[in-house]
């Protein structure tokens, strides 16, 4: 550290104040450091009030640091059409950066307001964007599983099947516990018109279609939704916030293939099971509360045979591998998607949730447009 010599280690620091007809100025002298200006800086701004026009002349002045800055700044803020002179070049160059970002003291940034036809553009191309992304997600995703027909090898297995578990073994209580409910609702509800007419033992054909072709895949879907595809949503948004996934592109590792395409496949494999069993265990409910009308099992069991055709059970597995594979991939999507801190975590989970139930929605009416048109 260099030594300060006894002549800078003894200079004061001055303030000097000459009024003229033609303005006033202020001569500044000595070190503008703390120390020095600590108990000047009263008298300095005093000093700055005088009659314009104002000149700060600091020819005089040996050294400035930061608090030197903050004094010359302080002056300036308190008159404005001060003017600087004497002012040395590596005096000018320590002042100039904080001149560049000097405000006044009741700044306050204007509140920005969009107006709201600009707002709704904005949010359509944001719409927009996040459609293109998903679009080439899927179509990704679509070639890494055509390639793993060819080659399975380039799928890492143990992770499958121990993503299968949580996704699938997992999930059989809420399942089980939502689709005996279920069953059980929809007995009740239809029970009291059909009594009216005799025919409470319809009461099976209606749970038995309800189930396969629309309740059970839904529910199983939104509970898959709500369960595993937020469960990666977190996992792969925490992976991207603790820059693991960083670490695998610099390794060479696609994260799609690695991360993504295992739970995929995992959740395209598990959903038909569930929406088995949940169909299952939903019409055993109605079937339950039907033996509370007088019915034997044996009858409700011709009756359900009679009601169900084989395109009643394949109508809601045909949509189980879509629901699957656009929950998995949604989840797995805005977990690439998430930003840096947890924050962002919880609003790529919500974000996951909100569009897999959007698209489980719109995917099932464009199902049942379809079956209607082709009399499925």
């Amino acid at each position: 550290m260099q030594k300060m010599s006894a002549s800078q280690a003894t200079t004061p620091f001055r303030i000097e104040v000459a009024l003229s007809p033609s303005g006033s100025t202020v001569s500044l002298a000595g070190r503008m450091d703390a120390p020095s200006i600590g108990s000047s800086w009263a008298k300095a701004l005093a000093a700055a009030s005088s009659p314009p026009p104002l000149t700060v002349n600091l020819a005089k002045v040996e050294y400035m640091d930061g608090a030197g800055v903050a004094l010359l700044l302080a002056l300036k803020k308190q008159n404005p059409s001060l003017s600087l002179t004497g002012l040395r070049e590596e005096h000018a160059q320590l002042l100039a950066p904080f001149e560049k970002i000097a405000l006044p003291e009741n700044f306050k940034a204007p509140a920005k307001k969009d107006h709201p036809i600009a707002g709704a553009g904005k949010l359509t191309h944001h719409l927009l964007l996040d459609l293109r992304e998903q679009i080439a997600f899927v179509g990704k995703l679509s070639t890494l599983l055509c390639q793993m027909l060819f080659n399975p090898k380039i799928v890492r297995w143990h992770e499958v099947f121990l993503t299968f578990q949580k996704v699938g073994t997992d999930a059989i209580g809420i399942v089980a516990l939502i689709g005996f409910l279920m069953g059980m609702i929809l007995a009740f509800q239809s029970a009291i018109p059909l009594k009216q007419f005799g025919v409470d033992i319809f009461v099976v054909n209606l749970v038995a279609l309800a189930m396969f072709r629309e309740l059970g895949v839904i529910m199983t879907a939104i509970v898959l939704a709500g369960r595993s595809g937020s469960a990666f949503a977190a996992e792969i948004g925490t992976m991207k916030v603790n820059e693991e996934i960083n670490a695998l592109n610099t390794m060479g590792l696609d994260p799609d293939r690695f991360l993504v395409l295992p739970r995929v496949i995992a959740g395209i494999l598990a959903m038909p099971f569930l929406t088995i069993y949940a169909n299952v265990i939903g019409i055993f409910g109605g079937m339950l509360v039907a033996t509370t009308f007088g019915h034997n099992w044996q009858v409700l069991w011709a009756q359900l045979l009679t009601a169900v055709a084989v395109s009643d059970v394949l109508t809601g597995l045909i949509k189980s591998f879509f629901f699957g594979f656009l929950i998995s991939s949604t989840g797995c999507l805005r977990g690439l998607q998430t930003k840096l801190g947890a924050l962002a975590v919880g609003e790529s989970t919500t974000r996951s949730v909100v569009s897999s139930i959007v698209l489980i929605i719109l995917t099932d009416g464009i199902f049942a447009v379809v079956f209607y048109a082709v009399g499925f």
